[in-house]
């Protein structure tokens, strides 16, 4: 993607709770951020694990206890729904695209001319999915969460030897919620000097803002951030989702963070010209009359900024004035001779 400025993606995921008028009550809400796009994720239970494949034993994990089937069902967006998420995105001038989950999903989402997919970090090893998504010959962004750099490579080599020629890469750390100091966001500048033809970002599961802003420091052009109306209402996600306000301020400050990176200034910025004035200079502190010996109590270095350049402070002090200097007068170049 050719971007002028950070592209940053809401994730809708399973925080509709089952509710369309929720997800679209969520469209709604991320187009009044400001953020250029919302993303769903296309999947059933069915097609991601079979009923008593898994059930989670971790006490850490937000959803311990529960059978990865049931998480599923409950998380998944209906196919049924997306065609009028889709339609009233656009009508809101957001982007609108999805995660496929296995081929079925991009056959479906074919037919919505979905123009972006996301490959999810758990899907970065399905390699069936990676060519038939690039066969589309659409924008791909793909999440690098738990895989090393020869997965990613692996993963990459795939996209593009079956027809990706615009790819994203999130650094994502897929832990829920993760932790600032698990994030290594100094990966994404090495990502920019390794995946020279990528565009790099993140997959943010951090809470707050701090991350991403300082994301967009290091090179990240695509930020993207679980969203949700209130964290209070529940849902699958929700606890380490953003609420509208903090999205908002993510959009504000991003756009500001891609802004201050400007350039590599070694002059003086034109828009402090004016400033120049209130810099230090060599003022006349009491009346001096020819003769009279430049001393420091005469003479001292004072703002604003008109007089003689305080570099020659200590070159003047000792000589004698050849005329007359009020007190209150920038000291002039005649000073030196």
């Amino acid at each position: 993607m050719k971007l002028n400025s950070p592209f940053i993606v809401a994730e809708m995921s399973g925080n509709h709770n089952q509710s369309l008028n929720r997800a679209l009550d969520i469209v709604k809400a991320a187009s009044d951020t400001g953020v250029q796009a919302i993303k769903l994720q296309t999947y059933t239970a069915d097609t991601m694990t079979v009923k008593g494949a898994y059930r989670i034993n971790d006490n850490t994990s937000l959803w311990n206890g529960r059978e990865l089937y049931d998480l599923y069902k409950e998380a998944c967006t209906p196919w049924e729904w997306h065609k009028e998420i889709f339609d009233f995105a656009k009508s809101l001038n957001l982007i609108c695209f999805s995660s496929p989950f296995d081929e079925t999903a991009v056959d479906f989402l074919e037919t919505l001319d979905v123009p972006i997919y996301k490959i999810a970090s758990f899907e970065n090893n399905h390699h069936p999915l990676l060519k038939k998504v690039a066969r589309t010959k659409k924008p791909v962004i793909m999440s690098t969460g738990v895989s090393n750099l020869d997965d990613i490579k692996e993963s990459v080599d795939v996209l593009k030897s079956n027809g990706c020629t615009d790819l994203t890469l999130l650094k994502c750390t897929s832990t829920y919620p993760a932790s600032p100091e698990s994030t290594n966001l100094l990966t994404i500048p090495y990502f920019r000097t390794l995946f020279k033809d990528c565009t790099i970002g993140l997959s943010d599961h951090t809470m707050g803002i701090g991350v991403s802003v300082a994301s967009i420091a290091l090179g990240a052009m695509v930020i993207e951030k679980h969203f949700t109306l209130n964290r209070n209402e529940g849902g699958v996600d929700s606890s380490f989702s953003m609420e509208p306000l903090e999205m908002k301020q993510l959009v504000y400050e991003c756009n500001n963070a891609f802004l201050a990176l400007g350039r590599a200034q070694l002059d003086i910025n034109q828009t402090e010209e004016k400033s120049l004035m209130f810099k230090r200079s060599i003022f006349v502190t009491q009346d001096i009359k020819p003769g009279d010996q430049f001393n420091t109590q005469n003479i001292k270095i004072l703002r604003p900024g008109t007089g003689l350049h305080p570099r020659y402070f200590e070159q003047i002090l000792g000589k004698k004035s050849k005329k007359n200097y009020v007190i209150g007068t920038p000291l002039d170049s005649e000073a030196l001779s």
